[in-house]
């Protein structure tokens, strides 16, 4: 269900929506703290704000910035893409921020001044006659547009007084309805994008041109208060009949527009001028109109701002569906009845906008041209004064809500989803039915051989003179039984005598053949300028140019000496002179030479003219050589006697450029006394009688060539007017013709601007994947080098690609490098020399290996080979990795013999002998189980004992000369010897002394084995 079929039905008092089967007394109780009062229209402005996506926090920056001390005397509705299935709580949200009454909707609340309105989740709403109402979406949840619903609705209710703003959010919603409030001249107020989180539906709100304010949501109440202010003065009333001084004013600013645009607004109707003029001197807060065209004076963009205003680009597609489905069902077929095989449909759409209508037409044709069986060419020509707008209907490309007025199975077969699913384009084969120029209907000339004109809801804003100009335009530019499709307020007025009615509801006309008891209409009674300016363009195109002069000179002289011709003229069919030769003065009063477009019928002397005429028209009809001999022709009060020839140019002259060609040949006779012609014939006497008989005779002969010379007028004349009305098609035709050429050269002018555009894109594009692959390529570099880890990369051939700077210090490469065979490069391996091997094993079997490689500097190295794979899984080389794993082997041999250690460890442990550790200076360092149980010392105590203090006095100078054999590398053999124990009493041992050897080969202590002696 569209939008104006809920309208439809609110307004017949339906609804599906369960809320609306309130009974009268329920509907009249208390809702939310308020009275419902008697259903009136508000005298107050009521805005409807519009978001989605990221709304919330657009709400919170709106609502506070909402003066406190000052009420601003309008109702706001909020209409926010909600989920269906879940409690809303933005009422409570919204009331933080606003000292106004916040309500959730209920069905037919009336909307208050100074009150919050916010859509309950899962409805779509719609304002009529001042009050809420809830219905049931028809759409599916992810399809329906609820904002363009309620803006809709909010512009056929409240007209002038609705303003609209749009916020936060994703997709195109709101769109289509902000159009409709600017048709009926209500205000429109836009977030800008950067202060949007999501920038969707401001952009797509943008993109229509219609938007009044581009503000952050913080800054807009200040505006909408000033703007609400200055609306409730009306200082600026339209009136029926404008005082003098405003329609001196008027007239001044259409002489501002015509100067801007060239286009002339002073037809249009004073009520939709003074309207359009009061909006925007309310958006920029002036009072009064002189001040209005001071600013107008000053800033060149409020008047095309103004000119855009006046130009009213509001359409959709389908307009009215019920007038288009009688159109698709039973007007176009009829366009297609009776079209013999390969000829022309031709159908105008003036006024289009930004392409809507034409395009639905154009879809309706498509379809039709799918059920004939005959090939039958369509041309549809759409007009606009509107360059903006018909930029717009070229590009095609329309928001997504344009799916409430197409049928999904044409979305589908007619649209395609562009630019990431957030626009639809119309499909080439519709865009390539339809050519768009720029073009003012009321001066520049119309097509004409139309068989449909479709100009709907464009005359209603014109004034009654200029409808009465464009009906008879209509007229003359439609072929007989051509299709009129106007307006639901539009009629043909008092031209009903041209036009008959094919449906009266839908205002579809039928031209007829003729016009009865009127005056035919031409296109020189409705553009006369246009036709003089044709035919001064037909005369420049037709005036002979020098080299055509040369060629009838050489045609003239060939057919002179052919016919022994004195003196002659080439004329052509009309009589126009194109070449004289030789001395023509006593035939013709002019003399030799070329001469340009002079009829030889309006030179020719007294007596000659007749002959010429029906010499002429004879030579023409019959194609043959004619003959008058003894003609009486005056020459200076003289009358000479002469011979007249008139001789068709033949075919044979292949320079005679396509049209006949005629020479008049002149001979001299004697001379005749002019007293004596008079009386007698000369050299006879004649009797009485026989004077009577000849005189009759000659004015027999004079009646007959005068005879002769009317029917040869007559015909002349007939073929002059053929030939004129022939030219005057032929010069509409060609003027169509140039029309379309010149429309077609526009569009490959956009065409080439558009492919141009794509190139920069491209270009632009390729810059940018070129900054982010040199980026990469940093980032990889950066990231190689900080890893220290040497890596090579070769290909297939084991070339080398590229390297890490780490790689240098184990292969001997330099940048030049890059490109040579990696076997080619001195290595500083040791031991090492199957590179080039490893590398192409790997290749074969595309399996990794890893290999412990040792420098000449003894580092270690763990040489790992990988192969080289892309994104798409190709193998293109391989990757060589040397990571440094000295660390890791030191440790590792530390290990080792830190387990040999371990393993002496528990053997010292385990062991019955005392074993016992000690360093130069003699402190304990280690002290085994066996020893405490020896000497009864624990091994703590032992660690903090010196082991010169167990040995008894009289030993120590042989324990002293002990050490110092140890240091000088002497094996000392198993010795006998004496030690103190911890209760002082002195054993006899058995002792085995070994040095502890440090790196460098140095002693550093000495570990002891003792045993008592038994």
């Amino acid at each position: 269900m569209t939008a104006g079929k809920k309208i439809m039905d609110l307004e017949a008092g339906k609804s599906d929506d369960p809320k609306a089967k309130d009974s009268k007394e329920g509907n009249n109780k208390r809702r939310n703290g308020q009275e419902t009062a008697t259903t009136v229209p508000a005298t107050f402005p009521v805005v409807g704000i519009g978001a989605s996506a990221g709304g919330l926090a657009a709400f919170e920056a709106f609502f506070s910035g909402m003066p406190a001390d000052v009420d601003p005397a309008m109702a706001f509705v909020l209409v926010q893409h909600l989920a269906p299935d879940h409690k809303s709580i933005l009422s409570d949200l919204v009331q933080k921020y606003t000292r106004m009454k916040v309500y959730e909707v209920e069905d037919g609340m009336p909307v208050q001044p100074n009150c919050t309105y916010i859509i309950p989740p899962g409805r779509d709403m719609a304002l009529l006659n001042g009050t809420l109402q809830l219905l049931e979406p028809s759409a599916p949840h992810g399809q329906r547009l609820p904002i363009n619903f309620f803006f809709r609705s909010l512009a056929q209710d409240q007209h002038e007084r609705a303003i609209c703003i749009i916020l936060s959010g994703t997709g195109s919603d709101g769109t289509l309805g902000l159009r409709a409030i600017k048709e009926e001249g209500g205000m429109i107020m836009v977030q800008t994008p950067e202060s949007t989180e999501y920038e969707g539906m401001p952009r797509s709100a943008i993109s229509t041109g219609l938007v009044d304010y581009l503000l952050p949501p913080a800054k807009m109440p200040e505006q909408l208060i000033a703007y609400a202010a200055y609306s409730s003065k009306k200082q600026f009333k339209p009136e029926i009949s404008p005082e003098p001084k405003i329609e001196n004013a008027l007239k001044k600013i259409f002489v501002l527009l015509r100067a801007h645009t060239g286009n002339d607004f002073s037809n249009y109707k004073a009520s939709t001028i003074n309207r359009r003029i009061e909006r925007r001197m309310a958006l920029h807060q002036i009072d009064m109109l002189d001040d209005y065209i001071h600013f107008l004076q000053n800033s060149p963009e409020e008047v095309e701002a103004l000119f855009r205003d006046l130009l009213i680009g509001v359409t959709n597609f389908f307009r009215d569906p019920e007038a288009f489905n009688v159109l698709e069902k039973q007007t176009i077929p009829k366009l297609f009845e009776n079209k013999p095989e390969g000829s022309n449909v031709r159908i105008w759409i003036p006024g289009c906008s930004t392409g809507e209508e034409a395009y639905s037409i154009a879809i309706i044709v498509n379809e039709c041209l799918e059920t004939l069986t005959n090939r039958v060419k369509v041309q549809l020509f759409a007009t606009d004064i509107d360059s903006n707008a018909i930029a717009s209907a070229r590009n095609g490309i329309y928001p997504l809500n344009i799916t409430a007025d197409i049928s999904p199975e044409r979305m589908l077969r007619f649209f395609t989803a562009e630019h990431e699913n957030k626009t639809y384009r119309i499909n080439k084969e519709i865009r390539d039915m339809l050519i768009f120029s720029v073009q003012n209907i009321i001066k520049d000339p119309p097509f004409s051989k139309l068989d449909l004109i479709s100009c709907r809801n464009l005359m209603i804003y014109l004034d009654a003179d200029l409808q009465k100009r464009l009906i008879p335009l209509f007229y003359y530019a439609l072929n007989p039984k051509g299709i009129l499709f106007l307006g639901s307020s539009e009629t043909v007025g008092e031209f009903h005598s041209m036009f008959s009615i094919l449906d009266r509801k839908c205002k579809i006309y039928q031209r007829k053949e003729e016009i009865q008891g009127a005056q035919k209409v031409t296109i020189s009674q409705i553009l006369p300028q246009k036709v003089e300016k044709i035919e001064a363009l037909h005369k420049a195109i037709t005036k002979t140019t020098d080299t055509e002069k040369d060629i009838l000179c050489e045609i003239t002289e060939q057919a002179i000496i052919k016919h022994m011709a004195l003196v002659a003229a080439l004329v052509n069919a009309q009589g126009v002179i194109l070449y004289l030769h030789g001395q023509t003065g006593k035939y013709l009063e002019l003399t030799t030479g070329i001469v340009d477009r002079i009829n030889i019928l309006t030179i020719a002397r007294e007596g000659l003219r007749w002959e010429l005429t029906t010499a002429l028209h004879n030579a023409h009809i019959r194609k043959e050589t004619i003959t008058y001999s003894d003609l009486h022709i005056k020459n200076n009060e003289q009358y000479i006697t002469m011979n007249l020839t008139v001789i068709p140019i033949e075919a044979s002259y292949e320079k005679s450029q396509n049209f006949p060609l005629y020479l008049v040949i002149f001979e001299e006779g004697r001379n005749v006394d002019t007293k004596q012609s008079e009386i007698q014939p000369p050299s006879q006497t004649i009797s009485k009688g026989a004077k009577g008989s000849v005189k009759i005779n000659k004015l027999k002969a004079e009646l007959r060539a005068k005879d002769e010379y009317l029917q040869a007028a007559n015909e002349e004349l007939e073929t002059a007017n053929e030939e004129l009305k022939s030219a005057n098609e032929e010069m509409q035709s060609v003027n169509e013709e140039l029309q379309s050429t010149n429309e077609e050269l526009e569009t490959s002018k956009e065409e080439l601007q558009s492919v141009n555009e794509e190139l920069m894109t491209v270009n632009s594009e390729l810059q940018s994947k070129f900054t982010d692959l040199t980026l990469v390529n940093n980032d990889m570099n950066n990231l190689l080098a900080g890893t220290g880890i040497a890596t090579i990369f070769v290909d297939h051939s084991l070339h080398i690609m590229r390297f890490t700077p780490a790689a240098t210090r184990i292969i001997n490469l330099i940048p030049s490098d890059i490109g040579r065979p990696v076997g080619h490069v001195v290595t500083n391996l040791a031991g090492y020399d199957t590179l080039t091997k490893d590398i192409q094993t790997v290749l074969d079997t595309l399996v990794s290996t890893e290999i412990e490689v040792k420098t000449k500097d003894d580092r270690w190295y763990a040489l790992r080979i990988n192969p080289y794979r892309t994104l798409e899984n190709v193998i293109e080389g391989a990757v060589i990795f040397f990571i440094d794993i000295n660390e890791i082997v030191i440790a590792r041999e530390s290990m080792h013999k830190y387990k040999e250690q371990l393993q002496l460890a528990v053997i010292v442990r385990d062991s019955r002998d005392a074993v016992t550790m000690q360093n130069i200076e003699g402190r304990i360092l280690a002290w085994n189980p066996a020893a405490k149980k020896m000497y009864g010392w624990s091994e703590s105590e032992a660690l903090k004992m010196n082991g010169y203090d167990r040995i008894p006095q009289k030993q120590k100078v042989k324990e002293i000369e002990v050490m110092r054999q140890l240091a000088l590398s002497i094996v000392i053999k198993p010795y006998r010897t004496q030690r103190i124990t911890k209760d002082g009493s002195i054993v006899e041992i058995w002792m085995t002394v070994s040095a502890l050897l440090d790196e460098s080969g140095q002693m550093y202590g000495i570990a002891t084995t003792e045993r008592i002696k038994t």
